[in-house]
């Protein structure tokens, strides 16, 4: 008879804690189970074509979680938690990676969710209104999933094609986090909005505002001879797999 093998998983807390989902999502319950990495993930990591198309982390990622959800509705923030977390249940708390030529190693363990207001989110969906400091123009916005992250990528792939020159990143990922101007959810209106009338002190203003709502783990850690703010984690196929030599 043969025996079915059961993978010990783990369960993942998120730093949205399930607030910005619908709630008949399993995603609203603030927490995804996912699975131990194998050696049928570590085929994922070194896979070239995956490499190559820039998608190798996604592949894993979704070959470890076990919680019946669709990925590309996983807020970004969430996203980076599954992250450090499929590192941990592979290879261990500790990473080690250089900084100003020596070696550094951090306990991923002990990476906090950011502060953020978690009152914004209590109105259980994924829009907020905020009006604009200088200009007084009144403005609803969402925050972004895996799914829009990968609509912007090809947006500014296109628009990078079409003109070489041009570094169309911040309006096109401003373009898909505004829902609406005045009330006008046109994509028409917003795009008008962004490109000729959002004020670049009012950018700043929002786009700091979007930090202190959005639910994301803090990437961070503070050397010494570092900046006040502290130094972001470098993250690559080597932080899944450290031995892969890539």
């Amino acid at each position: 008879m043969e025996q079915k093998q059961k993978f010990p998983t783990e369960m993942v807390e998120l730093p949205s804690k399930g607030l910005l989902y619908p709630k008949d999502s399993p995603l609203a319950s603030g927490k995804i189970e996912m699975k131990y990495m194998t050696a049928r993930e570590e085929d994922i990591l070194t896979n070239q074509n995956y490499i190559q198309q820039g998608v190798v982390i996604d592949k894993l990622l979704q070959s470890l979680i076990i919680t019946p959800i669709t990925y590309g509705d996983l807020l970004v923030g969430d996203k980076n938690a599954i992250l450090v977390a499929s590192r941990v249940l592979g290879y261990g708390k500790d990473y080690e990676f250089e900084y100003k030529g020596r070696k550094e190693v951090i306990d991923l363990a002990e990476l906090k969710s950011k502060e953020i207001n978690y009152d914004a989110l209590k109105g259980g969906k994924n829009e907020f209104a905020y009006t604009m400091p200088a200009s007084g123009t009144n403005i609803t916005f969402r925050l972004l999933t895996h799914a829009d992250e990968q609509v912007i990528d090809q947006e500014v792939k296109g628009l990078k094609k079409l003109t070489k020159d041009a570094s169309p990143e911040l309006s096109t990922r401003l373009k898909r986090i505004i829902t609406s101007v005045e009330g006008d959810s046109t994509p028409k209106t917003i795009r008008d909005f962004v490109d000729n009338y959002l004020l670049a002190r009012d950018s700043r203003a929002f786009r700091e505002y979007i930090r202190q709502v959005q639910p994301d783990i803090d990437l961070r850690f503070f050397p010494e001879d570092g900046p006040e703010g502290g130094v972001d984690i470098p993250i690559g196929v080597s932080f899944l797999w450290p031995d892969a030599g890539l």
